[in-house]
């Protein structure tokens, strides 16, 4: 995958063409959880359900430990690994604080008032001096 300028921010994985590629299997079982005999089939056995679809040792991982950050840098889309979320009954705010170390409360407290701050969080440059 080549670098692109949008590498540079800091705890962002931007979802595009090379993530979409990385990441097609692992979308690909995220969207089968759409359908309650796949979501059943999962839960009864996650390792073996994974088997159905031709991914990495480290997406398997990933999905496995429920890393949802890991999930993104190995090519999930968001919008796909919510769906993993919901068959483990979570809320889209519920990953969103898992993902940031936070308590979905601090989240959606941190949200309420605005979101992060964009001081140092618009490049690794500008927060290197570089």
């Amino acid at each position: 995958m080549s670098e692109k300028d949008y590498h540079d921010i800091p705890g962002t994985v931007v979802f595009d063409a090379d993530q979409s590629r990385q990441g097609y299997h692992l979308n690909m079982f995220c969207m089968s959880l759409m359908k309650a005999e796949n979501r059943a089939a999962f839960k009864a056995d996650e390792a073996g359900y994974l088997g159905r679809f031709p991914m990495t040792p480290a997406q398997r991982r990933a999905i496995l430990e429920r890393d949802w950050n890991g999930m993104l840098a190995q090519g999930g889309n968001i919008y796909f690994t919510a769906k993993l979320a919901a068959t483990d009954g979570l809320s889209f705010q519920q990953i969103a604080a898992k993902m940031t170390g936070s308590t979905q409360e601090d989240y959606a407290a941190m949200m309420l008032a605005g979101g992060r701050s964009v001081a140092g969080n618009r490049s690794k440059k500008e927060q290197s001096g570089g």
